[in-house]
């Protein structure tokens, strides 16, 4: 069992299911409106945890229902919740509108904005103990930079989920074991948006999963060789948190070598986008199992 620190937001995400997406200064009718637990650093947590990994969340809710609501979920999920605080701002939220299998997101930090580098050293314990560190960019910058920091003290591998994308200093990049961004958070990233994303995935080999829509992940190999995993045929239904459910499942099976950890990510992802909700299509171990037989 993989040992998963995840060091990020937590959310609830508010879900309104149009027909269409509004255009500016537009009202539309939706059909249907849902809450659903959230949060990057949250929904990592949880798809990690399905998964069979032993989580820990480090992260900052508010002192309202949905931190009560959120604590609780991640608590059921198996995450470990001791080095999750609770700060003086709200519990962080996301609006989210669906159409057609696609999403349109505005988030509104909260109290993730809370979570300091005292938060990280407080869990100095459960950085000893990881097998992997993951964390996104949900949070603020000095915090992440302060858990990759950690992470290189303790010799621990630190993954960085560059989302939502800005561009990274040096620093954090040279910190990252692993980057695994989409195309277009990879250009912001690393500064480089008419690089062709082949040719840097190619110069950082062995440090970039990057993830593709349907085509699914590309990376490169130790030796620089550049390796395509392919996406995995689903039923769309919701496209929210398939990155998030990329990203755990990476964690948790890394123990099994880049090319499998990337491949069982990858239809972990696929499987989350066939039912609603960030954490809702998140598969189980056995459902992520009877994927990869069938897809073989």
């Amino acid at each position: 069992m993989a040992r998963v620190v995840v060091v990020g937001s937590i959310n609830m995400d508010m879900v309104v299911a149009t027909e269409t997406f509004p255009r500016l200064g537009e009202t539309l009718f939706g059909t249907r409106f849902s809450t659903h637990p959230g949060g990057k650093g949250a929904n990592q947590a949880v798809a990690a945890a399905r998964l069979g990994a032993d989580v820990t969340m480090i992260g900052c809710v508010g002192d309202d229902a949905f931190g009560n609501e959120m604590k609780a979920t991640l608590a059921r999920e198996g995450v470990d919740i001791r080095h999750v605080s609770t700060g003086r701002e709200a519990t962080g939220i996301a609006s989210i509108t669906v159409s057609g299998g696609d999403n349109a997101i505005i988030v509104v930090p909260g109290a993730n904005d809370e979570l300091t580098p005292a938060h990280i050293d407080a869990a100095s314990d459960a950085f000893a103990q990881a097998d992997v560190v993951l964390a996104q960019l949900e949070v603020p910058m000095a915090t992440v930079i302060h858990a990759a920091r950690r992470a290189r003290e303790h010799g621990k591998p630190f993954f960085l989920n560059p989302a939502p994308a800005v561009a990274l200093s040096d620093e954090l990049v040279e910190l990252a074991t692993l980057l695994t961004p989409n195309e277009h958070e990879l250009a912001t990233a690393l500064q480089q948006p008419e690089a062709d994303w082949a040719r840097t995935l190619a110069s950082r080999p062995g440090r970039i999963a990057m993830t593709h829509g349907k085509e699914g992940a590309y990376f490169t190999q130790a030796d620089g060789t550049l390796a395509h995993q392919p996406g995995f045929t689903v039923e769309a239904v919701d496209s929210t948190g398939a990155g998030d459910t990329f990203n755990g499942a990476l964690a948790a099976f890394w123990h099994l070598g880049m090319s499998e950890a990337v491949r069982r990510a990858n239809a972990a992802g696929a499987l989350s986008v066939t039912r609603a909700g960030a954490q809702g299509g998140m598969p189980t171990l056995a459902e992520l199992e009877a994927l990869l037989k069938q897809q073989a």
